[in-house]
């Protein structure tokens, strides 16, 4: 409110400072509008609009000798290969900021907004050895992707029209109405193969490029909990880099255009969704498909969840890895419940995933179980004990991870968390690229929240490979 009444402040003092001007700031000194439209947090308001401001910015630095350059797929922790001492030293930067504005006005059809979010990622990533220091090469700087799939730098990340109360009609650019949620594992090191996933789930990743971008899109409540809607996305075929001439663009129009259609259920304890989409419409040519659903229900001191995914696709040989040219044909299945008991807490998960290559027919399963147990010590410490092991039938390898965690609230601001584990098995044995069978880690954060929004930590890790991170992030938003 004190920020509010500020800038309002300025805005008069402006109009009073300046006779010229007074008429045309003076609209915006009255919020009935807001109030009219139900809107609250930061705004401004005309005779007949509300703008609504929001905005953050966040900061992440790492540090230590921790990038390792080989990839090792789906072996160790979220398709990741774990650290190694490569005799580098390490050190990332990276601010994210963004600004968002909306803009409401009332319609015969209900609230007609405009959205604006602008959002700048500064990102440097150096990767050098001792070898390099006194050359003139000295140092490796990348302009990467972040996780949004913008490239580094200034950017416009959502731009639409939207106007609607119960039925909703949206256009321009912006994320996916696609749901994919209820199908994360309740145990708290997960699973291996759902880490995989950017929303870590069932078998779609919430951040491809098939999603969201240029859309049309409507949803509607239609009461009791229940919400539908249908969707044309990735009208731009914004492939994250694949674009040019040739094979490359005639892969970007193959792909181009997303047909997406939810229905979702929230209300007495149980959450469930369905979700299909349907991959490259505009062109009438649909290489690749997907249908992904889930459901959760909380009752008392249980909560049981179950989600599952087809994806039927075509991986073109432009887009690489080890699937690529062939057309492939995965199920994903998740199943997870977690029960409460007084002073204890404790989860089991399972998923298996089922894929056949159809252009050399071929079919493997892999499969993975998770468990954890936590203990409520004294009011304000906890402590987490838990396992997960993944097998991939296509290496013949498995990988088992076993963790210690013990979380602290040392005070009302300030937590201190410490874990210890390790990764075990032969996907481990089998690479070369690690000293031992096994490889044992440890790390510690230090996380502080004083309030008015802002979180900032410092965590360290090492592990038995010598490589070691240190990481310090702050954030703040507004709105």
């Amino acid at each position: 409110m004190k920020l509010k009444s500020l800038i309002l402040g300025s805005v008069a003092a402006a109009g009073l400072s300046t006779a010229g001007f007074a008429a045309d700031l003076g609209v915006l000194t009255s919020l009935d509008v807001c109030d009219a439209l139900g809107l609250s947090g930061l705004t401004i308001s005309s005779d007949t609009n509300c703008l609504q401001l929001s905005g953050g910015v966040s900061y992440e630095f790492n540090w230590g000798d921790f990038r390792t350059e080989s990839y090792v797929a789906r072996t160790f922790d979220g398709n990741r290969s774990i650290s190694i001492d490569d005799g580098r030293t390490d050190w990332n930067s990276k601010v994210e900021a963004w600004l968002k504005a909306v803009g409401t006005a009332d319609s015969d059809f209900g609230p007609a907004k405009a959205v604006i979010k602008i959002k700048e990622v500064d990102f440097t990533r150096i990767h050098r050895s001792d070898a390099d220091l006194d050359t003139a090469t000295a140092g490796v700087q990348n302009t990467v992707i972040d996780a949004d799939g913008e490239l580094d730098g200034l950017f416009i990340d959502e731009a639409y029209v939207a106007i609607g109360d119960t039925t909703v009609i949206m256009a321009g650019k912006k994320g996916s109405i696609a749901n994919l949620d209820d199908d994360a594992p309740f145990n708290f090191l997960g699973l291996f193969n759902s880490d995989a996933q950017d929303g870590k789930g069932v078998g779609v990743d919430a951040d491809t490029t098939y999603l969201g971008g240029h859309v049309i899109q409507v949803v509607s409540d239609l009461g009791n909990g229940v919400n539908v809607g249908v969707a044309l996305e990735n009208l731009n075929s914004d492939s994250k880099g694949i674009n040019g001439s040739g094979a490359a663009a005639d892969l970007v129009a193959r792909q181009a255009g997303t047909a997406v259609g939810v229905l979702s259920y929230a209300g007495e304890g149980i959450t469930a969704h369905a979700t299909g989409a349907a991959i490259g419409i505009l062109d009438g040519n649909v290489e690749s498909w997907f249908v992904h659903a889930g459901a959760t229900g909380t009752f008392d001191a249980f909560k049981v969840r179950a989600a599952v995914s087809y994806y039927d696709f075509f991986k073109h040989g432009t887009q690489g890895g080890k699937f690529a040219g062939n057309d492939i044909d995965v199920l994903n299945a998740l199943a997870s419940v977690e029960g409460t008991f007084d002073l204890f807490k404790i989860a089991l998960s399972g998923e298996v995933a089922n894929t056949r290559n159809n252009t050399t027919g071929t079919t493997f399963t892999d499969y993975g179980v998770g468990g954890s147990v936590g203990v409520t010590v004294t009011e304000g410490v906890s402590i987490n004990l838990g396992a997960r092991y993944f097998f991939d039938d296509v290496a013949d390898e498995s990988t088992t991870q076993v963790a210690a965690q013990i979380v602290a609230a040392v005070t009302e601001t300030i937590k201190v968390t410490g874990e210890l584990g390790g990764y075990f098995g032969n996907a481990i044995a089998n690479n070369a690229a690690y000293a031992n069978d096994s490889v044992v880690y440890g790390a510690a954060e230090l996380a502080w929240a004083p309030g008015g929004g802002f979180t900032s930590s410092v965590k360290g890790e090492v592990n038995s490979e010598s490589a070691y991170k240190v990481t310090f992030k702050a954030a703040k938003s507004f709105e």
